[in-house]
């Protein structure tokens, strides 16, 4: 049995849980998270917990049991606390800056790059440098972190780019300028 699957999941107060048509709705105070759950999947909701069960042991309900239990216990985490992602840009002149709720990156093109956010998502940009994405959709938020660190990735020569704040990047080693004949 899938060790993920079988844990229940604790709800806190001011959190709400309604399943309808297949459809689990989740409801906090930072706001409201729908999604559809696979038919074949058993989402059991008491007062303090949520448990998921699968019918059988094939292998897709074996791969479900686990992703559909994360997935609820990703909506309730987002609805109380949220989901944060940090990007650092490394390099001379590159700079991240916000007007109104755009992302204007300037990052080495000959042009400033404009990234609009999603009603659910907000950026907040604390230095020149620093990128922190917020919103209550794990999904969403990692897409649009992603989508930032497309524009420019963190490069192996110099380490110059977009990366994550917790990225390691694996720097190679240059020409080395052996002889010409």
């Amino acid at each position: 049995m899938s060790r993920i699957g079988r844990k229940p999941i604790a709800l806190v107060e001011h959190v709400t849980v309604e399943q309808t048509d297949g459809v689990l709705t989740v409801t906090g105070p930072k706001g409201t998270l729908s999604r559809r759950i696979h038919g074949d999947m058993r989402v059991h909701i008491d007062g303090a917990h949520i448990v998921v069960e699968r019918p059988s042991d094939n292998k897709l309900h074996r791969s479900l049991h686990g992703t559909t239990r994360s997935v609820i216990a990703n909506m309730v985490h987002g609805v109380t606390q949220g989901f944060t992602k940090t990007l650092d840009l490394v390099g001379v002149g590159y700079r991240a800056n916000k007007t109104g709720e755009k992302l204007v990156l300037n990052v080495g093109y000959s042009h400033p790059v404009e990234i609009v956010p999603d009603a659910s998502v907000v950026f907040d940009v604390p230095a020149n440098n620093k990128i922190i994405v917020r919103g209550i959709d794990k999904e969403v938020v990692g897409a649009y972190a992603a989508k930032i660190r497309d524009v420019r990735p963190p490069e192996p020569y110099k380490g110059k780019g977009i990366k994550y704040e917790n990225e390691r990047i694996l720097r190679k080693e240059g020409k080395t300028g052996g002889k010409k004949k």
